[in-house]
């Protein structure tokens, strides 16, 4: 990573500057003067102290050019993709506060004032929201049919659902946050989901969040079209949302299973009627499998949210953390010891019946429970085995200790 400084902008002490905007840019010479000229513009009429970093990810036209002379200083970002051209440019910021947006003249940086008056009021992140639900206006032409009426709304409204999070605009890529923010959340993404996985950590982290109601523009370039891949960043986006909410992803899915193992253990081994049919061996085999891929889906998520805390992906789980590996093993063999009483005493009564026919309807009640409680009591152990492995990685924060 390289950089180019205005000369007007290396003399002021960095420990002064309050704010710090920072544009992602790749071929955007169309634009980016106007963008430049309007955040300057924007922090000198408002008294703000600040810097315009411009983060350019190969540019092979007059970019950079066009930046230094419009007030910004640019360093070169050899990695390739959205979040991380961000990523660069905010860890080359100097300001207090950092103010994200692209270069593409969709935003208006004339608007940078009303972010850094909540900044002030001691908001950790600031979201820029279009959406008329949250105050905002997307002016014609600005936004795509599929972005605007489905996109956005269902995404941000998963964001809200998953995480709990008061945002109303996930995808805005205009937005502000303390410094101390971006360095706390440790974010890796360096796609377009840079910005959700920002807005999702945040949320796991207890920041304080607030929205500022802003303009979307149609977009000013001429020479090409947006960056952004409508379905290709739309499901990294829903796999971020997967990978970061363990409980939806596994644990919610499997408690269902489990429930409807549970029901169909209750129906079948009393061989109860349900709308003239008897349930009988063949319900309960079904439901073992539910039972099984049940509690599958619930030690994933245990052992993801334990990866993720101690890789510090999300903060720690307390009552994972305090759980060990010799509990997880005393309760699979446990389950698995019962299980082989079960299987034992059917295979003492065809003992006993010198090895002859079995009576299946009755036998099978007791083998196929016996059979699901091994394999449980067999996952169980091993996921605690991996659980303790995982457990041996240390978090940050242990190293830096």
């Amino acid at each position: 990573m390289s950089e180019t400084m205005h000369p007007e902008q290396q003399s002021p002490d960095p420990n002064s500057i309050e704010l710090s905007v920072v544009m992602p840019c790749l071929n955007e010479a169309d634009t980016v003067g106007v963008c430049v000229n309007k955040a300057v513009r924007a922090m000198s009429d408002a008294g703000i102290r600040g810097e315009v970093i411009l983060a350019d990810n190969g540019s092979t036209d007059q970019s950079k050019a066009i930046a230094i002379e419009n007030g910004a200083r640019t360093i070169d970002v050899r990695q390739r993709g959205y979040g991380a051209a961000l990523m660069h440019g905010i860890e080359a910021s100097r300001g207090r506060f950092v103010l994200m947006g692209d270069a593409d003249d969709s935003y208006n940086f004339l608007e940078i004032p009303a972010f850094v008056d909540e900044l002030r009021k001691d908001y950790d992140l600031v979201q820029g929201c279009r959406l008329p639900r949250g105050g905002g206006t997307v002016l014609p032409g600005a936004m795509p049919f599929l972005h605007r009426w489905f996109g956005n709304p269902v995404l941000s409204w998963l964001v809200r659902l998953m995480f709990r999070i008061p945002i109303n605009d996930v995808y805005c890529g205009m937005r502000g946050f303390k410094r101390t923010l971006y360095d706390r959340l440790d974010l890796r993404s360096p796609g377009m989901e840079f910005a959700t996985e920002m807005i999702i950590k945040s949320g796991l982290h207890g920041a304080s969040m607030s929205q500022v109601p802003i303009t979307l523009h149609p977009d000013g370039r001429q020479q090409h079209g947006p960056h952004l891949r409508t379905f290709r960043d739309g499901w990294r986006t829903l796999r971020l949302f997967l990978v970061f909410s363990p409980k939806w992803t596994f644990f919610r899915p499997g408690l269902l299973l489990i429930i409807m193992a549970i029901i169909g253990y209750a129906l079948a081994i009393p061989q109860i009627r349900v709308f003239g049919a008897a349930l009988d061996v063949h319900t309960l085999l079904v439901a073992s499998l539910a039972g099984l891929l049940g509690w599958q889906c619930v030690l994933l998520a245990t052992l993801s949210r334990i990866f993720a805390g101690r890789e510090g992906m999300m903060p720690k789980h307390e009552k994972l953390e305090n759980l060990t590996v010799e509990k997880g093993l005393i309760f699979g063999l446990l389950a698995a010891g019962i299980g082989v009483v079960m299987i034992s005493v059917i295979v003492f009564r065809w003992w006993q019946g010198e090895f002859g026919e079995l009576q299946y309807p009755v036998t099978m009640r007791w083998v196929v429970p016996g059979v699901t409680l091994v394999a449980i009591g067999f996952q169980t152990a091993m996921a605690s085995l991996m659980a303790g492995v995982l457990k041996m990685q240390r978090s940050r924060d242990e190293d830096a200790a």
